[in-house]
């Protein structure tokens, strides 16, 4: 029997991000006091501290937050380096967004409790949707987004990027994702697309940002990288590697276990630079559950 034609085999290759099992698993970003992050998000945003682990040998530590287990939820993993008081956020990173059934009351207990809010509580221009901006005490800003109950408040990750096209194909084609809008603003000469594994209301979402002759922005030593789930790494790693060749972006590391840890793990960058680490999904769950 014949073998496939390398562009056939291509073609199979790129449909398995669509039939495998993925879902946001968390955000890594680096803070300057861990104590204090986990004051304001258990308090000012009703986050739940899930686990917390310090390596002295590595000099840091870690802390994961949010509204639900690990196992079944989008959460936040907080970096502490020993000594390192502050990062610079630079000009890509846009914001996270939480969900809310009433967002003024949420703005009204985060002031009470001397947090930073950068946009009242209000609708959109020309829209419905009542919004808030806040920043948090490193500086990282959080959407507050009214919305009917959603089994997840933790709803976005904000990212800004110089070519739209190119990223909506490239985490099409890459991650399998599936593009829910987009939303062309010339007015404020900025158009974004929402790209996510289900609907926005029911899952945590990208929204990637263009802005009107920006093609490039500076990645700071803040923000680090998002993580997402497979079935299968190695699998993975190879549509990401056919996906880099036609649309830019690299594996920043091939698939394989974490010393130590056993967890099966591949990353790689975007077109813009944007981080992505791809988790195996039984490794994960035993990794959380033997914490």
């Amino acid at each position: 029997m014949a073998e496939a034609s390398p562009a056939a085999a291509n073609a199979e290759l790129l449909e398995w991000p669509k039939k495998d099992k993925r879902r946001f698993l968390h955000a890594v970003y680096r803070v300057g006091d861990l104590d204090r992050t986990i004051k304001f998000y258990t308090e000012c945003f009703g986050m739940k501290l899930l686990r917390k682990r310090d390596v002295p040998e590595e000099k840091y530590s870690n802390a994961f937050l949010g509204f639900g287990p690990e196992q079944s939820h989008f959460v936040v993993e907080l970096t502490y380096n020993y000594g390192v008081t502050s990062y610079d956020i630079g000009t890509g990173f846009g914001h996270f967004a939480i969900a809310t059934e009433d967002v003024y009351k949420l703005v009204e207990n985060i002031r009470a409790k001397g947090g930073n809010v950068t946009r009242e509580p209000g609708p959109l221009k020309g829209g419905t949707t009542h919004i808030a901006f806040v920043k948090d005490p490193d500086g990282y800003i959080f959407e507050l987004i009214q919305r009917g109950p959603t089994p997840e408040p933790l709803c976005q990750v904000m990212l800004r990027v110089g070519d739209l096209g190119r990223s909506i194909k490239f985490y099409e084609k890459a991650l399998g994702m599936k593009l829910l809008r987009t939303v062309d603003k010339p007015e404020y000469k900025y158009t974004l697309a929402m790209l996510g594994y289900a609907e926005e209301d029911q899952t945590t979402v990208l929204e990637l940002t263009y802005n009107y002759g920006v093609t490039e922005y500076t990645k700071g030593n803040a923000y680090a990288q998002v993580a997402i789930s497979t079935d299968d790494v190695y699998k993975s790693a190879e549509v990401v590697n056919l996906v880099t060749q036609e649309l830019g972006g690299k594996i920043t590391r091939q698939p394989g276990s974490i010393p130590g840890l056993n967890t099966k793990i591949t990353s790689f960058v975007d077109p813009d630079g944007w981080k992505t680490v791809l988790v195996d999904n039984e490794d994960f769950l035993k990794e959380i559950q033997s914490e």
